[in-house]
C-alpha cells in the first residue's frame, strides 16, 4: 500500500487521531508491518503512542497552526505546541539529601505522588528538575499560588481568532505526555487545589466541560514541594502558606524532609558555581559556608529569626563575580534583612574572615575589626 492509501484507510477506520492500539489493529487486519507503518506516519506523530493525521510536525509551530485539530462535541481544541520538556542538565549540580530517592521514584515510572518539604532555598525544586534531566524525563512545573484554580491546572476555554476553543492546562498535558508534574510551593494553594483529587489517585480526570476523560499515560507522576507540611506556618516565616485539606495530603504516600546540604557538600556547590562564573577563590567559598553554618546552628537553637540559605550563598558568589568585591557582594545580598539582622550577619562574617573589611553605612569599607564587643559565636549574643 502507498502512503496515501495507508492514511486514507486509517482515517476511514479510526478517524484522524490514532493510538498505538489503533495502528497495531490496522496492521493485523491489513497484514502489514507495524514498524513500517509507523515509520511512514512519522511526520504525523505528536507524542509517544499518539498520531494526528491532520497535524504534521511542521504545523505545530504555533497555536494557530494547531487550532484546526479535531473537535469534541463541536468545540475546538488547542493542542499544545510540540516541544521537548526535558530540563537541561546543570553542570554545577551536586546531588545531596533526598536526591537519590527522588531519582529512583522518577526512574521507576510508577505513579507514586511525592511530597518534599523544607526551608526555602535548599534545592527542593532544583533536585527534581535535575533528576528529570539526568533521566531524560519530561517535567511540567506549575508555580502554585492562592489564586491557582481548576482553570489554571486542568484547562479551560480560550478565545482564539474570534472563536472559543478548549485549551489544556499543565495537568492534562502532563497526564497525556506521561510527564512528571511538579507542583511547586503547594502549601500556598487554596481549597481549589482539590480539583486534583482524582489525579492524585492515578485515575485521570474527566473534563466535564467538553465531555472527555483523560487517562494518565505511562510514567505520569506528581511531585509537590513546600516550605511547610501543609499545616500552615506558626512562626510567620512563610506568610501566605495555608492549611491544606487532610484528604489532599493523605494522597501523597511519602514525604521527604529536605535539609540544607552539609558544609562539605555546600562548599562543593559554591566552588562549582564559582568556577563556572570564572571565579577561582576556594577560600572565599569555604568562609561563606562556615558563616552560613554558624548562622543556621544559631537559628535552630532559637537565637535568631533569620537564616542564610544555600540559594543566598549562590547569590553572593554571583554578586562577587559581577562586582569583584567581597564586602559589596555580601552586603547587597543581605540587604533584604532588617537592619539589626543585617548588621549581625555582617559582623559575624567579619569574625570568620580576617581579610574582610566591614562596609560602613555610607558604603565605604571599615578597615579591620568593627570595634564592638559583640561576639556572634556567643549564644547569648542579641540576635
Amino acid at each position: 500500500m502507498t502512503d496515501e492509501q495507508i492514511i486514507s484507510s486509517l482515517k476511514e477506520n479510526f478517524g484522524t487521531e490514532l493510538t498505538t492500539a489503533d495502528i497495531k489493529g490496522f496492521c493485523a487486519a491489513k497484514n502489514l508491518s507495524y514498524p513500517t507503518v509507523t515509520r511512514r506516519l512519522e511526520q504525523f506523530k505528536i507524542n509517544r503512542g499518539r498520531w494526528n493525521l491532520e497535524v504534521t510536525n511542521e504545523t505545530v509551530e504555533t497555536l494557530e497552526n494547531t487550532f484546526n485539530s479535531p473537535s469534541v462535541r463541536g468545540i475546538g481544541i488547542i493542542e499544545a505546541v510540540k516541544q521537548n520538556l526535558v530540563p537541561d542538565k546543570d553542570a554545577t549540580f551536586v546531588k545531596f539529601g533526598n536526591f537519590a530517592d527522588i531519582k529512583k521514584i522518577i526512574q521507576s515510572r510508577l505513579f507514586y505522588p511525592t511530597f518534599i518539604t523544607g526551608l526555602s532555598g535548599n534545592g527542593k525544586t532544583f533536585s527534581v528538575e535535575q533528576a528529570c534531566a539526568q533521566l531524560g524525563r519530561e517535567l511540567i512545573r506549575v508555580n502554585v499560588t492562592i489564586e491557582t484554580d481548576s482553570d489554571d491546572l486542568i484547562g479551560g476555554f480560550r478565545l482564539v481568532n474570534g472563536e472559543t476553543a478548549w485549551h489544556n492546562g499543565p495537568v492534562i498535558e502532563a497526564l497525556e505526555r506521561g510527564a512528571v508534574l511538579l507542583l511547586d510551593e503547594i502549601d500556598l494553594a487554596s481549597n481549589k487545589i482539590l480539583c486534583l483529587q482524582s489525579v492524585l489517585e492515578g485515575k485521570g480526570v474527566f473534563l466535564k466541560k467538553i465531555g472527555k476523560f483523560v487517562k494518565p499515560a505511562a510514567g505520569f507522576n506528581v511531585i509537590a514541594t513546600a516550605n511547610t507540611k501543609g499545616k500552615g506556618s506558626d512562626d510567620g516565616r512563610f506568610i501566605g502558606t495555608n492549611v491544606l485539606n487532610e484528604a489532599f495530603l493523605e494522597r501523597f504516600p511519602v514525604t521527604f524532609e529536605q535539609s540544607y546540604p552539609a558544609p562539605t557538600t555546600e562548599q562543593k556547590i559554591l566552588e562549582g558555581i564559582a568556577l563556572d562564573l570564572g571565579v577561582e577563590d576556594r577560600e572565599f567559598c569555604k568562609r561563606l559556608v562556615d558563616w552560613a553554618d554558624v548562622i543556621r546552628k544559631t537559628f535552630y537553637d532559637g537565637g535568631i529569626e533569620e537564616i542564610i540559605s544555600t540559594r543566598r550563598l549562590v547569590h553572593i558568589v554571583r554578586a562577587f563575580s559581577i562586582f569583584k568585591d567581597k564586602a559589596k557582594a555580601i552586603q547587597v545580598c543581605v540587604n533584604r534583612f532588617d537592619d539589626e539582622t543585617k548588621q549581625a550577619f555582617l559582623e559575624l562574617y567579619d569574625k570568620v574572615d580576617s581579610d574582610f573589611n566591614m562596609p560602613s553605612t555610607d558604603g565605604t569599607e571599615q578597615v579591620g575589626a568593627v570595634g564592638s564587643s559583640y561576639n556572634p559565636l556567643d549564644q547569648s549574643a542579641p540576635f
